[in-house]
């Protein structure tokens, strides 16, 4: 019987046929099971090769090679103390308990792996400069593309500009759309809107009389777009109903015709003298198929898609001090050193990537893909799709199945929403990633108040505006993991690969580093796999705070 670590052997080598496009037929497969030494193979790779394919008679496939001497680095990690308690799987100290794999067909067909990518959205735009009337064009867009949504809602379709309200009779019952221009709370506890649309403005009054209603007002931010209906009284309006534009409720939950997985991971912080080395070693060679238990490798050579949400490496002056705080001082070097990593990721897996507020580019969103002139590296290797931020993707589409639409958003506003929403506030601020991103939704927006987050002014579109519904929202910036569902959007925020610092200490901030989101696109759940030991002891404490939908599967590992 075969051994574990002969199995693993037999497993490099057929991935590496397979990333050259060798076509690995039985005679080639019989060949391989004759090798007597893997090690001394693999330090010889091309050579041998070429002598295993000749004895094969499978000649076709001998200019697929190239010159260099690929060398095997991918080291099996034996590991001891296997725990898989209440869907935990403990990728951090496993042993290999698993029936191993003995049927050589199987492990070829687990490493074929053809992810599709289709961009629906990424932000490209020539510098140029920006006037007073670009930040009139830019919310006249927001205004228009909202409001259209929202007048699908039957009580808004009547709706009317707020100038011809002076036609009204008073007690009229009338709809209006407009910006939240002002929000105030009377000593009584009613809640006083300033709405304006491109006519005019008008102050609607929501009692507290009206429970739901005033709860959804004390939320309201500025500069989002709602819609209202009541009667007018004066040049006011009372509030019976406060509309957002929200997701639909009957949203269709798309789940892919086959077994395939995505992985999510965000805020590396390359070049951070507190990036976890270990444990992110750990997860390569997880995604490698080296590391975990049979079934946790198994989920691994069944992963198409890498997703990574930002802040990719630590970058250089983003805070006074920060100098003290890095390992690599040089931004080019900090994304040298990222780009090795990508290299050791399996090039049938699709990885698409998409900047944060520390990486070497403008702060301001919508923020384009990556500068080629500090990655130029990554943008050389052929599975990665680098793309802005935000950006949607589709993937997994066929004739028969209309793909799955992915939102990605790094999440630089969120810590506004966190401080400033007194629903989310009083449920636990930053860590309630979940009601941030919901409440995003809700607004269709990812960043609605002006001083949320810098943003630019385009006069032909608002790019923050989430206009087309995504099947998966995506998210990373608070360094906590998150995954939930809202009306059949599944909703990730990203771990960090970053230990506690100094300054999330005195913010009183918790985060949940090292962890890894795996979505089953089939089934639509998610588990989260980690790779380090911490003190987060209870899982049942991060189902209750992160996830709120049973079609979650959320395990932390």
């Amino acid at each position: 019987m075969q051994t574990e670590d002969t199995i693993q052997k037999k497993k490099v080598i057929i991935k590496k046929l397979l990333e050259k496009g060798i076509l690995v037929n039985k005679l080639i497969l019989e060949k391989i099971n004759l090798i007597s030494d893997f090690d001394a193979f693999s330090q010889n790779f091309e050579e041998n090769i070429h002598k295993l394919i000749q004895q094969s008679n499978n000649l076709n496939s001998i200019n697929n090679l190239d010159n260099t001497n690929n060398t095997h680095n991918n080291d099996v990690n034996n590991s001891n103390n296997a725990n898989n308690v209440n869907n935990v799987n403990n990728i951090n100290n496993v042993n290999d308990t698993d029936q191993s794999i003995n049927n050589d067909s199987d492990l070829i067909n687990k490493l074929k792996r053809n992810g599709k990518v289709n961009v629906l959205f990424s932000y490209k735009s020539e510098p140029k400069k920006r006037e007073v009337k670009d930040f009139v064009s830019y919310f006249t867009s927001r205004y228009h593309i909202l409001r259209s949504i929202l007048m699908n809602r039957k009580e808004l379709m009547g709706a009317t500009s707020i100038s011809k309200l002076k036609l009204k009779e008073d007690r009229d019952t009338v709809a209006v759309i407009g910006i939240v221009k002002t929000k105030s709370i009377t000593k009584n506890d009613n809640v006083i809107l300033t709405l304006e649309d491109p006519t005019d403005e008008i102050k609607v009054i929501i009692s507290k009389n009206k429970a739901e209603q005033l709860e959804l007002a004390k939320d309201c931010v500025p500069d989002e777009v709602l819609g209202i209906t009541g009667p007018l009284s004066g040049d006011v309006i009372f509030v019976n109903e406060l509309i957002l534009p929200d997701v639909p409720l009957f949203k269709e939950l798309k789940k892919a015709p086959e077994e395939t997985y995505a992985a999510f991971i965000g805020d590396l912080h390359f070049g951070s003298s507190f990036f976890l080395q270990e444990a992110f070693d750990k997860f390569i060679n997880w995604i490698q198929g080296n590391h975990g238990n049979q079934h946790q490798k198994d989920l691994a050579n069944k992963i198409k898609y890498l997703f990574i949400v930002g802040d990719i490496v630590e970058g250089v002056g983003i805070y006074p001090g920060q100098e003290d705080e890095l390992t690599i001082k040089d931004i080019y070097k900090q994304y040298e050193e990222f780009t090795k990593y990508l290299k050791k990721i399996p090039s049938d897996i699709q990885i698409i990537i998409i900047p944060g507020n520390h990486d070497a580019m403008r702060i301001a969103e919508p923020q384009p893909p990556l500068y080629k002139d500090f990655a130029e590296k990554m943008y050389d290797l052929p599975n990665v799709t680098m793309l802005s931020n935000p950006a949607m993707v589709n993937i997994e589409k066929s004739e028969k199945f209309p793909g799955l639409d992915i939102l990605l958003y790094h999440g630089f506003s969120f810590p506004h929403y966190a401080d400033s929403v007194p629903s989310i506030r009083s449920q636990g601020g930053q860590q309630r990633v979940d009601l941030i991103m919901k409440f995003l939704l809700q607004r269709r927006h990812l960043a609605p108040t002006h001083t949320s987050t810098l943003y630019l002014p385009d006069a032909d579109k608002d790019h923050l505006v989430i206009d087309h519904v995504p099947d998966y929202f995506v998210t990373g910036h608070i360094h906590r993991v998150s995954a939930a569902n809202y009306r059949s959007v599944t909703m990730l925020n990203c771990s960090c690969w970053l230990s506690t610092t100094e300054f999330q200490e005195k913010m009183g901030l918790k985060p949940q580093p090292a962890r890894v989101i795996l979505t089953n696109l089939q089934t639509r759940k998610a588990k989260i796999l980690k790779f380090i030991d911490d003190e987060e002891p209870k899982v049942e404490d991060e189902k209750k705070s992160e996830s709120k939908d049973s079609n979650l599967e959320v395990a932390q590992t």
